[in-house]
């Protein structure tokens, strides 16, 4: 005989220690939560100057977006950015739709107006859907601004984050 222990070797490959697919695992609760959409909700917009109108608005914007819209209205000009400029461009693409008295305006086919209907450049004399019929449906750049400015904070620019002390109970920090 032999004094050499011999030893029983097995594989596991096939067979894991435990079942990952328990709907009880934090792991794949986060992947549920991570493969949820994120999207801010639809906005409405009034505009000052015309009792009644709201912009409806999808404050869904990216950066890449943003990007966009201050080279477009001349950050990287010597002139530097026109800030009315790239609040016209921010209202006319985040609008999805016109809101008069709780009612959806829609053009003559049924779809609804955005800045860029033909029937919302032809009422407001314009040609462009930004900054001209922008400009023609605020009236007043200070609501233009002050609209885009809304916008943005709707999207979640400016929102705070707050870092959590996570030696502390929830009721502490």
């Amino acid at each position: 005989m032999s004094d050499t222990p011999s030893f029983n070797i097995t594989s596991n490959i096939d067979t894991p220690a435990r079942a990952l697919d328990d709907s009880d695992n934090v792991l794949n609760k986060l992947k549920t939560l991570v493969q949820k959409r994120v999207e801010r909700p639809i906005v409405l917009v009034e505009i000052p100057e015309r009792p009644g109108l709201s912009l409806r608005i999808s404050p869904n914007i990216t950066q890449n977006q943003l990007r966009t819209w201050r080279k477009n209205a001349g950050e990287d000009t010597k002139a530097g950015m026109d800030t009315v400029r790239f609040a016209c461009q921010v209202i006319a693409h985040t609008t999805t739709g016109f809101i008069l008295n709780g009612e959806v305006v829609k053009d003559n086919e049924g779809y609804e107006c955005t800045f860029g209907s033909a029937e919302i450049m032809e009422m407001t004399g314009t040609t462009r859907p930004h900054p001209d019929a922008v400009k023609a449906i605020f009236g007043i750049e200070p609501h233009i601004e002050a609209a885009a400015v809304a916008i943005m904070e709707a999207a979640g620019y400016g929102d705070q984050v707050d870092a959590v002390d996570p030696t502390m109970t929830p009721s502490e920090n």
